[in-house]
């Protein structure tokens, strides 16, 4: 796999060592907002009647990208104080043409819903990012867009950047996905707004449901039923959503590194307050209870529709899973992280069906299997399932690992390195803050000391 790495990041890269915690991790922590629906609250806010009120924003690079991309399309977005924004919307079917290139950076769930979002306009925009993000495929998603009436030009594979014209009078979609992709859902409901008539999405396996709940708070008629593994999700067009207040919970992505760190690492406990606990959203920590983990849930409750609660994590032994394909979707940026996991775990792991893996931020199934061998563990690529041989203990560590500018893999590589023999190294830790800025910082604080470290030059893998 190539690195799509420019010369000048190549310059401005933070490579980062991660070595064993002299002691246990500990403490009271506290994670970024859910990136998920922080995107989701910020574009909801821009078609809102009204002044919708976030506390809790994740305000990570991806996230502040859909800020400025609700302010080109003429919604009125503040920040009022860490992590609360007001967002003054103009009513579905109200956004107008920006007047510049959309840069989305490094966020695929931002350029892919504002695709759904655009194509339900009849207004023109020109969508870019990063060369992370300009490598990955849009078509799933432009295709179905395309019924709806919306028109899109882009590089081969419908990579951007990406041309969109919406569609002048939008017409409602049916559509069933191959897979199951919250992403491709979402972006063609938020298309479906615009239209008159009912929009309807059948997905195969049930995929994380934030649109839907974000949908309802706002004001949106919708209606899902169940249909085998999947579901039918009715989306009655042209509402009038009206503002409303948004609580983001913590992010259970980023969750994971901490609550992992802390099942690994020798004498640590350590609890997360406030995590989001979306049943579509927990996979990751049903799978980690499967392999023996010690887990707990404490004060849980719901805001804005959504469940949280505070999670504590217990280092202990972990014994070898077989992870569903099924479960993908519920927790389909957790993998690296949890292969990290199964590799200090006895016996041998397979984690099954990880097609959708191959199209986030990098081959996320590549990218693992290079981050665990090259610290030691073996690992096997069937098709689309992986094999991680797991040590029982301590995997050897010593590798430097090529992030391929994927924050999830840098910070499971990190996350690893508190549990090897020998340290680990990542080529750069700068992506990190797209999804959870101040993780070095965290588990700094957690360890006791400077766990994380900053090279002085590039790590060469």
């Amino acid at each position: 796999m190539s690195n799509p790495r420019s010369v000048e990041h190549e310059a401005n890269a933070r490579p980062l060592r991660a070595t064993r915690p002299q002691k246990g991790l500990s403490g009271r922590l506290t994670v970024a907002g859910d990136k998920s629906i922080s995107h989701r609250a910020l574009m909801f806010g821009a078609l809102a009647v009204g002044s919708t009120e976030i506390t809790g924003l994740l305000e990570g690079e991806d996230v502040l990208r859909t800020a400025a991309a609700m302010r080109a399309l003429g919604a009125t977005v503040e920040r009022l104080g860490p992590g609360h924004w007001q967002v003054a919307g103009r009513g579905v079917g109200g956004l107008t043409e920006p007047a510049d290139v959309l840069d989305m950076g490094n966020s695929g769930t931002a350029a892919r819903l504002i695709c759904g979002l655009i194509a339900g306009h009849p207004i023109f925009a020109v969508l870019t990012g990063d060369a992370s993000l300009r490598k990955r495929p849009m078509k799933r998603v432009t295709d179905p867009l395309a019924a709806c009436g919306a028109r899109f030009a882009g590089r081969e594979g419908g990579r951007l950047p990406l041309a969109i014209k919406g569609a002048a009078e939008p017409l409602p979609l049916d559509y069933t996905l191959p897979m199951a992709s919250a992403q491709v859902k979402s972006a063609v409901l938020l298309a479906g707004l615009g239209a008159r008539g009912v929009t309807r999405v059948v997905e195969p396996e049930a995929s994380r449901d934030h649109t839907e709940n974000m949908l309802r708070h706002f004001g949106a008629t919708v209606r899902v039923a169940p249909q085998g593994h999947g579901r039918v999700i009715e989306l009655e067009g042209q509402p009038e959503l009206v503002a409303a207040p948004v609580a983001v919970p913590g992010d259970p992505s980023s969750a994971a590194f901490p609550l992992v760190a802390a099942l690994l690492v020798p004498g640590s406990e350590v609890t997360v307050e406030s995590v989001g606990l979306n049943p579509l959203r927990t996979g990751l920590f049903t799978t980690l209870r499967e392999m023996g983990a010690t887990l707990e849930v404490s004060d849980a409750r719901t805001e804005g529709g959504e469940p949280m609660g505070d999670l504590t994590a217990r280092h202990g032994a972990l014994r070898a899973v077989d992870v569903p394909a099924e479960r993908v979707p519920s927790m389909v940026d957790e993998y690296p992280v949890l292969a990290v996991a199964a590799a200090c775990a006895q016996g041998v792991s397979r984690f099954r069906g990880l097609a959708e893996l191959r199209v986030k931020e990098s081959d996320r199934v590549a990218a693992t299997a290079a981050l665990l061998a090259a610290n030691g563990v073996k690992v096997e690529i069937e098709g689309d399932d992986m094999l991680v041989h797991g040590v029982g203990g301590a995997p050897p560590g010593g590798g430097r690992v090529v992030t391929h500018m994927d924050h999830r893999i840098a910070m499971s590589a990190l996350v690893l390195g508190l549990t090897t023999e020998a340290p680990v190294a990542v080529d750069d830790s700068s992506f990190i803050d797209t999804s959870f800025p101040g993780f070095a910082e965290l588990i700094n604080r957690a360890a006791g000391g400077d766990a994380l470290q900053r090279l002085n030059r590039p790590a060469r893998a």
